[in-house]
């Protein structure tokens, strides 16, 4: 039998896999690898981990032999019944207090079902979520563990070693919750994504139909803007983007078809908003452009008939214009990173998960696709307020959207004007004012609701909580509908 020697196991070795093993024997820890297609083992043996002390396994059997007690597995596995059925197959080779880890993008709930059940077993589980693509995992991910907090110990040296680091050393990796909050926090972090990148395209579009400005010229914005407030790695490769030419020295940029594609995870932080009842309206609307952007033939066809203004003004003053667009940009910003931290507090309190919201902050800040120099802001308010209830909230950005919002308005209405599509700029700015709004037009929606179903109303002149119908005809009966909020 082989030495028992190695501190942790990986499964699944595609370029995720294969960085992140790299990554902790740069941190001195001897990994044990193994994939299902068995000679991707001897290929990565013989390549990327040629002279570095990883160990190959060729069946499940062997590589939880080479494992130290308690045994360190991690999968990186597609999500779904991928996942469930490697859980089957190693199982038999695990005994009490081993840890299985899931580094891949989980649903939340399913995390949530794994570590129950594997408890049961005598099972340590953690659903973590690793962010950083490619690069990330090879020189330092954001880590978002979840799952079991018996099995934090035991992981936490390797993942904090192999983690980006910030502000002197400190790691983007801390314990997030139990059960499936590692998994949804990664998922809420994708979905801001989502959010951020709709964001930058719509930002782009403006600068190019209002003011005709080249993939060259967009590059030199948008560095520049990477120097101020919006300094992100979404911004700085957005910037890299507009730079790169094709091999006839044309913007490759401008050849790429216009036809987004996506994995689920912002689609699965739209559908938690709306089982927790969050207006998570600008995520929403960014995983309904990519929706749009894939109907490319229909929207083709469409262009035929379909017009929109009959001129595109010139937007005017160009310094002017630019600045309005960033701080539109900016602004609504803002608002994605104030709903997703909406999202996180609901569940938190839903699944009674006890979320360090400063803390998520700090470890998206860097390693991860959304890290910027604003998540080191919005970790100074928590600190300011750890029971902050919204973002908007906290002074530093509530005077800064002030400040902002007559740029957004003006690159919103700029935007209308030339026909351009922003729905995530626009539901950003709706959102705001809803939020800001004393009262709002929902009390005809309630009387409506009442009128039609007897569904009943509050009243401003009568305590929260009393319930009151009215027969708006006088042909209608007296009695109500029960009341409930989906």
């Amino acid at each position: 039998m082989p030495e028992a020697s190695c501190d942790i196991a990986l499964i699944g070795l595609a370029v995720m896999g294969q960085n992140l093993v790299l990554n902790m024997n740069d941190h001195g820890f001897k990994v044990a690898v193994f994939n299902r297609t068995v000679s991707k083992v001897d290929d990565f043996l013989a390549n990327e981990a040629k002279g570095t002390q990883v160990v190959g396994a060729h069946s499940i059997e062997e590589l939880t032999s080479l494992l130290r007690k308690p045994r360190r597995v991690m999968l990186m596995v597609k999500a779904g019944t991928a996942v469930d059925q490697m859980i089957e197959e190693i199982l038999p080779h695990l005994e009490a207090g081993d840890i299985l880890i899931d580094g891949g993008n989980s649903l939340y709930s399913d995390t949530t079902r794994r570590t129950k059940a594997l408890a049961e077993k005598g099972i340590l589980y953690i659903g973590t979520g690793v962010s950083g693509g490619e690069e990330g995992a090879r020189h330092g991910p954001s880590i978002m563990p979840g799952g079991n907090p018996a099995a934090w110990p035991h992981v936490k040296p390797i993942f904090r070693a192999i983690a980006a680091k910030v502000d002197n050393g400190t790691p983007c990796c801390d314990w997030v919750g139990e059960e499936g909050a590692g998994h949804y926090v990664k998922m809420v972090h994708n979905g801001i994504e989502y959010g951020d990148i709709q964001l930058i395209c719509e930002a782009y579009d403006l600068l190019k139909h209002g003011l005709g400005m080249t993939p060259d010229e967009l590059h030199t914005v948008f560095a520049e803007w990477n120097k101020g407030e919006l300094d992100s790695y979404l911004i700085d490769i957005s910037s890299q983007i507009f730079a790169k030419k094709d091999e006839d020295g044309a913007p490759l940029v401008d050849k790429i078809l216009d036809t987004a594609g996506q994995k689920g995870t912002g689609k699965w932080t739209v559908i938690s908003s709306l089982d927790t009842g969050q207006p998570v309206t600008l995520i929403g609307e960014s995983v309904f452009a990519r929706c749009l952007s894939a109907m490319k033939e229909e929207r083709v066809e469409a262009s035929k008939s379909l017009r929109g203004p009959r001129s595109r003004p010139k937007a005017g003053d160009r310094v002017r214009f630019i600045e309005d667009v960033r701080r539109a940009l900016f602004s609504a910003k803002i608002i994605s990173y104030a709903q997703g931290y909406m999202l996180l507090r609901a569940a938190g309190q839903e699944f009674k998960w006890n979320l360090n919201m400063g803390g998520i902050a700090l470890m998206w800040r860097g390693g991860c696709i959304i890290r910027s120099q604003f998540l080191g802001k919005i970790k100074d308010a928590f600190r300011r307020n750890k029971n902050l209830d919204n973002l908007l909230l906290d002074r530093y950005f509530s005077r800064l959207v002030n400040r902002y919002q007559a740029s957004w308005r003006k690159a919103v209405m700029q935007a209308i004007k030339l026909g351009v599509p922003t729905p995530a700029l626009a539901t950003a700015l709706s959102f705001f004012d809803g939020y800001r709004a004393e009262r709002l037009p929902a009390n005809l929606l309630q009387a409506q609701r009442d009128f039609f179903g007897a569904h009943t109303y509050e009243r401003v002149d009568k305590p929260r909580g009393e319930f009151f119908h009215t027969n708006w005809t006088g042909h209608g009966g007296k009695v109500s509908s029960g009341t409930y909020n989906v």
